[in-house]
């Protein structure tokens, strides 16, 4: 029998000129988990009434369902929302509030961020949008905290994305959560996008920057890290790897990936032991050697912060080690 987390139906509110991509963005990541038999998930598109919908590029799609849809849906993701920014209407508001009392997890994704704010689901908390759309948010709702510096923010019950492609972060982060770190990277190896960006990763750089070349020195020390994860990686060592100065190497080091060396080193160390938490039967105080951490407080301490749980229970809900058996 599938476990709670291997059994999701997730409903994507649908309305007159959403853009495809944004409403493809959580039935790609969603349904992969099925297709790639890592749990029974299902997508379905409703909308405030059953019918058709005409998207952006000015597509007719049929066989949406009515709000009825999402009364026994884990999740109910509204994708993105009207350009115009008008407020939320009764039928997805009342959708909206069913969904959260009763448990579900409801998302915000892009502009949908609007939608969810606009329906009470976050007053007193934090939420993210589109960076365009931040001031406007923040002035509507003066009750809730919009953070324009982050790709994503998850309350457990309610998440909001930043735009366009934190959308496939946040639902990459949705798989991660319920079904752990391995999932979500074979998902995201299969789609071909980056398996792992951290919510608090800044949403946009402020000012562009030009392609680098494969021999650019910030990737190869990001490479040479990866592998010296278990050693003592000093902003100072990191500089000297790269063959800079410390001041050039953390200016240039946050152009290039919008966060600081010790936050990205913090993040690949996790993203290691979790590794390690799944496929591995070492003792915890291993694990946190092996990833930099030292010693295995340092490692619950990090691990809690991140994720809000522990790593032994970390391993108990996402061991893979007898999953081909």
């Amino acid at each position: 029998m599938p476990t709670s987390a291997e059994r999701l139906r997730v409903a994507v509110y649908a309305f007159d000129g959403v853009t495809m991509f944004h409403l493809a963005v959580p039935q790609l990541v969603f349904d992969e988990v099925a297709r790639q038999g890592l749990g029974t998930w299902e997508t379905v598109l409703f909308s405030d009434r059953a019918g058709t919908v005409r998207t952006a590029e000015g597509y007719r799609m049929s066989g949406v369902r009515g709000p009825a849809a999402a009364e026994d849906a884990d999740v109910v993701v509204v994708p993105s929302w009207y350009g115009d920014g008008r407020a939320i209407g009764p039928t997805l508001r009342r959708a909206l509030h069913r969904a959260h009392t009763r448990g579900a997890t409801v998302a915000g994704l892009c502009l949908g961020a609007v939608a969810v704010v606009d329906a009470g689901l976050l007053s007193g908390r934090t939420a993210v949008t589109h960076w365009e759309a931040v001031d406007a948010l923040a002035a509507r709702h003066p009750d809730v905290a919009v953070d324009p510096s982050v790709l994503y923010i998850d309350h457990g019950d309610v998440l909001t994305s930043a735009g366009t492609a934190s959308a496939i972060d946040a639902c990459l982060h949705v798989v991660r959560t319920r079904l752990g770190a391995a999932a979500a990277n074979q998902v995201a190896r299969h789609l071909v996008v980056a398996p792992h960006r951290e919510g608090g990763q800044a949403q946009y750089i402020d000012r562009p920057i030009a392609s680098r070349p494969s021999d650019d020195p910030i990737s190869r020390v990001l490479e040479w890290a990866l592998s010296h994860l278990d050693e003592s990686l000093t902003v100072e060592r990191l500089a000297a790897a790269a063959h800079m100065s410390r001041r050039t190497f953390i200016r240039a080091f946050q152009a290039s990936t919008g966060t600081t060396p010790a936050a990205w080193i913090r993040s690949r160390r996790l993203d290691e032991a979790r590794r390690m938490l799944e496929s591995t039967d070492l003792p915890v105080e291993q694990v946190a050697a092996a990833c930099g951490f030292g010693n295995a407080v340092t490692l619950r301490q990090n691990f809690a912060s991140a994720f809000a749980t522990s790593p032994s229970e970390y391993r108990r809900r996402f061991d893979t080690r007898g999953a081909s058996a």
